[in-house]
């Protein structure tokens, strides 16, 4: 794959073209990822509303009815319901790990197994979350699909 990046002072938005051959696992990865960086959802802190790249995401857990988005350092609120972050930005690596986790499978480092056919993850920051049996069939596709 190669890689070019050209600098037009005269283009009004940035542009990204991708030329392939043939359509792969690759080209699509890649085409998601760009997109991941541009698509924000709209989380709450104390400061107020703010926008949050999905890609910047690590994962999503719902306590009492509340959505937290936990990012590298920091923790928002978000109105979006777990199964909506499966079914709007599954495409873009997010996989459920257990009922009330939503894993950005980007920000996986690495997984480890635990007694009683449980995982846990390990993530960019050095942050461990569980996947639970019921969902490590979700965790596998993920990983041997290369998402």
């Amino acid at each position: 794959m190669i890689v070019k990046l050209v600098q037009d002072m005269s283009v009004a938005e940035t542009e990204i073209l991708i030329k392939y051959n043939e359509m792969t696992e690759d080209v699509i990865r890649v085409t998601e990822m760009i997109k991941s960086a541009t698509t924000r959802i709209k989380c709450t802190c104390d400061s107020g509303e703010k926008l949050v790249n999905v890609s910047d995401i690590y994962y999503f857990e719902s306590v009492d009815k509340m959505t937290f988005v936990y990012c590298g350092k920091e923790v928002y609120k978000t109105d979006i319901r777990l199964y909506q972050i499966v079914n709007d930005f599954g495409h873009l690596g997010f996989v459920q790990i257990s009922k009330s986790c939503v894993l950005n499978m980007n920000a996986l480092d690495s997984v480890s197994t635990l007694p009683n056919s449980r995982m846990e993850a390990t993530l960019k920051n050095n942050e461990k979350v569980h996947v639970s049996r019921k969902y490590l069939e979700n965790i596998k596709s993920a990983l041997y699909k290369g998402v």
